[in-house]
C-alpha cells in the first residue's frame, strides 16, 4: 500500500502498518520535499513527489488518500484506472459532483475494493445503535438531535496554514472538515432526510471566510424530524445524540448508550389511553456496546481483509457521498437561504462553490482541476 499525501493524517496511517495483517507499506508521497524525506527515510521506503510516478512504476496494489480534500476524487480516479484499489480519508470530496465522478469511475472497476476512512463506524457504541434500530427496537423515527458542538478551535490552529477555513483551499468549514464523521453517522444510522433548512455562520466565532456555526432543521419521509446542530467556537461543547421511536429514545452521550424503553409504543398509546395527562411506562437502561473502539486501523484491516479475503467493507467509498450530501445541502440551504430537497441540483452546488472560490483569501484555485496541475498548485 502506498500512502499519498503524509501530513498530519497521512503520517499517521503509515505508523499503522506494522499493526496491519496482510499489508506493507511500499511507497509514500507528497508535494512538501522536506516532509516527504522526512517520512520517506523514517518508514524506509520510496518517496514522490507526484503520486502518478508511484502508479506508473507500479509500486502498490492499493492507496491510501490523505491530501486536501479537493484532491481526493481525480486521485482516486487516478488509482482506479491503474487497477488499484483506494481507501480514501473524508470526506470524499469537495461537492458532490466530484463524488459521483470517483464512484463512476469505481463502477467501471468492480473487481477493485473502494473503502472511505469513517473509523466511528467501527465503534462499539456506534454498532450497537445501528443494531438497535435496524433490529426495529426503537420502532419507526420520530425525531433526531444531533449535537457536535464539542469541536473547539482556536483562531491559531485556522492561522497554522493559508488554506485552512478558505474555500479554495479547503472547500468548507467545521462541515467539511471537522463534521463528516458526525454527518456520516447521522444518516448511517437514521438514513436520509428527504428536506433541510440549515443557518450556517460564515466565520461567526473566528476570523475566517467560511462556516464555523451551523443549525440545520431535518425532515424525514415518514413525517420525522431533526435538529443538526456544529461548531468550532462553542466551550465546553457538547456532544451528546439523541434518536427517538415510537418504542423509545436512545441517548449517546460520554461513550455511553441509555435506552429509555416504552413498554406501549407511543403512537399506540396515543390511540388507546382513556387518561388525558399520562404516558407511556417506560424502563431506562444502560445498553451495553458491541466490540470495536472506532480506531482508524481497525478500518485499514477491514479494507484489507476485503481485498485479500472478501471481507464485507464497514465503510464503502460509495456510501461516502451521503455524508458529503448533507455538508452540502447545509451550506447550500444557509447561504441561498432556502429549503433544499436531497437529492439537491449538483451543478447549483458546484457554481456556489465556484464563484465562493473566485472570492476566496486562498487564491490558489485548487479546485480548478481540469485547468491547471492539482500537484503543483497546491506545492506553490
Amino acid at each position: 500500500m502506498a500512502v499519498v499525501g503524509v501530513g498530519g493524517m497521512g503520517e499517521h496511517h503509515c505508523r499503522t502498518f506494522p499493526s496491519i495483517e496482510g499489508a506493507e507499506l511500499s511507497a509514500v508521497c507528497d508535494v512538501d520535499p522536506e516532509r516527504l524525506k522526512m517520512v520517506s527515510e523514517k518508514h524506509g521506503v520510496p518517496g514522490f513527489a507526484d503520486h502518478r510516478e508511484i502508479l506508473e512504476k507500479d509500486l502498490c496494489d492499493a492507496v491510501v488518500i490523505a491530501t486536501p480534500h479537493y484532491h481526493h476524487p481525480p486521485i482516486a480516479i487516478d488509482a482506479f484506472r491503474k487497477g488499484k484499489h483506494v481507501m480514501c480519508e473524508k470526506p470524499i470530496g469537495v461537492y458532490t459532483q466530484q463524488a459521483k465522478e470517483a464512484i463512476a469511475e469505481h463502477a467501471q472497476h468492480p473487481g477493485l475494493v473502494f473503502g472511505v476512512m469513517f473509523q466511528l463506524r467501527a465503534a462499539g457504541i456506534y454498532k450497537k445503535v445501528k443494531d438497535l434500530v435496524e433490529s426495529g427496537e426503537l420502532g419507526p423515527l420520530v425525531r433526531v438531535v444531533w449535537m457536535n458542538t464539542d469541536w473547539y478551535r482556536t483562531q491559531a490552529y485556522y492561522d497554522s496554514g493559508g488554506w485552512r477555513a478558505t474555500w479554495s483551499g479547503e472547500g468548507g468549514g467545521v462541515l467539511l472538515n471537522q463534521c463528516p464523521h458526525s454527518l456520516d453517522l447521522l444518516q448511517w444510522l437514521t438514513g436520509m432526510p428527504n428536506r433541510l433548512r440549515a443557518f450556517c455562520s460564515l466565520g461567526k466565532m473566528h476570523t475566517i471566510e467560511v462556516e464555523d456555526d451551523v443549525t440545520a432543521y431535518l425532515e424525514y419521509g415518514n413525517g420525522a424530524t431533526g435538529v443538526f446542530l456544529t461548531t468550532t467556537g462553542e466551550a465546553p461543547g457538547t456532544g451528546r445524540q439523541e434518536i427517538a421511536g415510537t418504542q423509545g429514545k436512545v441517548v449517546l452521550e460520554n461513550g455511553k448508550i441509555t435506552f429509555v424503553r416504552n413498554r406501549v409504543p407511543c403512537d399506540e398509546f396515543i390511540r388507546t389511553s382513556p387518561e388525558g395527562f399520562s404516558s407511556p411506562e417506560a424502563w431506562t437502561v444502560e445498553v451495553p456496546p458491541a466490540r470495536g473502539e472506532g480506531r482508524h486501523e481497525e478500518i485499514t484491516q477491514n479494507f484489507v481483509n476485503a481485498i485479500l479475503k472478501g471481507e464485507k467493507l464497514v465503510a464503502p467509498g460509495e456510501e461516502a457521498i451521503h455524508s458529503l450530501a448533507l455538508g452540502n445541502a447545509m451550506i447550500l440551504s444557509g447561504l441561498k437561504d432556502k429549503w433544499v430537497d436531497i437529492p439537491f441540483d449538483d451543478a447549483e452546488y458546484k457554481a456556489l462553490i465556484d464563484d465562493l472560490c473566485e472570492k476566496s483569501t486562498f487564491k490558489k484555485q485548487v479546485n480548478k482541476l481540469d485547468d491547471v496541475d492539482m500537484e503543483a498548485s497546491f506545492h506553490k
